[in-house]
């Protein structure tokens, strides 16, 4: 007597579980009629208990997934395997008495009655706040995203115009300044002036030669002319050539000499290889480089690879190791393609970018 108790006894506990729960529970049979409906199930449809038992389930689904659900549970009836898992699948939506949708995630699991007919349970919640809460965040990340482009367009265009001002302004205006020192001193010897103002004309035409090349220096830095006049290729050549002069690098570059690029990835390439030089230069303490950028298969690949002594991956420095990487990766994005960093304490690093060619390029 003591079994058929303790039976008894478990499915109250049970009848309690189903009825308390938190969850919308709904059971129906091999005919799709539901035979089980909890008072969670009757708040989120509003759908009374005895209005709903008896009913065939396609009652609480929109008219566009019925039949892909009935085919669902006939398939899950002979395999026992569903895609329908708790937080694992697609959004499934529902339907309301009132006739509204919303959606809901769901998990369904199958048993028999004692009578050897089959039970489909269907334990779901309504998901409609993570929805909107996703899809608020997904705006925000694609404005986000936006403004990002924006303000690395808007950047290079200053950049562009601040090249283009110390070159054409300041620059023609020290050489103007030079020019001028120059019939000077030739006027200044003409009249026999004292050897020592000979002399600090002569500091002053240094002076003057070293303030342009400085200009030149900047304006360079900030918008190689090479980039807009002749490509890519010869861009990274004098860049190449610039880091090796000024910071003893040896560097390999291989590049083809024309390379099919829109102007904006021509710019995004360039400041990727720059940023990657920087790096080297601020952290890798290393003395030689290879840079090569490759046509093949559809895509451009560029590799920038140093014999530094690598990196374990922690950021240390915020202000050039992670912002350099965050721009790249900012870049990558921008040219559509995928980036790798092959990096180990002691054994060099490694870039790999992967982006598509346009078919739009060739015109």
């Amino acid at each position: 007597m003591h079994l058929p108790a303790q039976i008894s006894g478990n499915e109250a506990c049970l009848a309690a579980i189903v009825r308390t729960s938190m969850e919308a529970i709904i059971s129906i049979n091999e005919q799709q009629q539901i035979v089980l409906f909890n008072p969670m199930a009757e708040a989120l449809f509003g759908i009374a208990a005895l209005d709903a038992i008896g009913k065939s389930l396609d009652l609480l689904l929109p008219e566009r997934f019925r039949s892909a659900h009935t085919q669902h549970v006939r398939r899950f009836s002979v395999t026992g395997v569903s895609d329908r898992q708790m937080g694992l699948q697609r959004t499934l939506y529902a339907l309301r008495r009132d006739g509204s949708e919303f959606p809901i995630e769901a998990s369904i699991s199958q048993t028999n009655d004692g009578q050897g007919r089959k039970l489909f349970t269907v334990m779901l919640r309504d998901i409609t706040e993570r929805v909107r809460a996703e899809a608020a965040l997904r705006r925000s990340r694609e404005e986000l995203q936006a403004l990002s482009d924006s303000i690395l367009a808007s950047r290079e265009e200053e950049k562009r115009r601040v090249a283009r001002e110390l070159h054409d302004d300041i620059g023609q205006r020290l050489s103007a300044l030079k020019m001028d020192l120059a019939m000077l001193e030739g006027d200044l010897r003409e009249a026999g002036t004292a050897s020592h103002c000979l002399s600090r004309a002569a500091a002053m035409h240094g002076g003057i030669d070293a303030a342009i090349a400085a200009v030149r220096q900047i304006s360079a830095d900030l918008r190689p002319t090479l980039l807009d006049e002749l490509g890519l290729a010869a861009a990274l050549d004098w860049l190449s050539k610039d880091f090796s002069r000024r910071y003893g690098l040896t560097i390999d570059l291989r590049s083809p000499d024309h390379l099919e690029v829109s102007e904006q990835e021509a710019t995004a390439v360039f400041r990727i290889v720059q940023e990657a030089l920087n790096n080297v230069v601020h952290h890798a303490q290393a003395n030689r480089v290879w840079i090569s950028l490759d046509q093949h298969a559809g895509e451009h690949v560029l590799r920038v690879l140093d014999n530094g002594n690598g990196w374990d991956g922690a950021l240390r420095d915020r202000t050039r190791r992670s912002f350099g990487l965050l721009g790249i990766r900012e870049r990558t994005r921008l040219l559509g393609g995928t980036l790798a960093l092959t990096h180990a304490p002691g054994q060099g690093f490694e870039l790999c970018l992967h982006f598509p060619m346009r078919a739009t390029v060739a015109e």
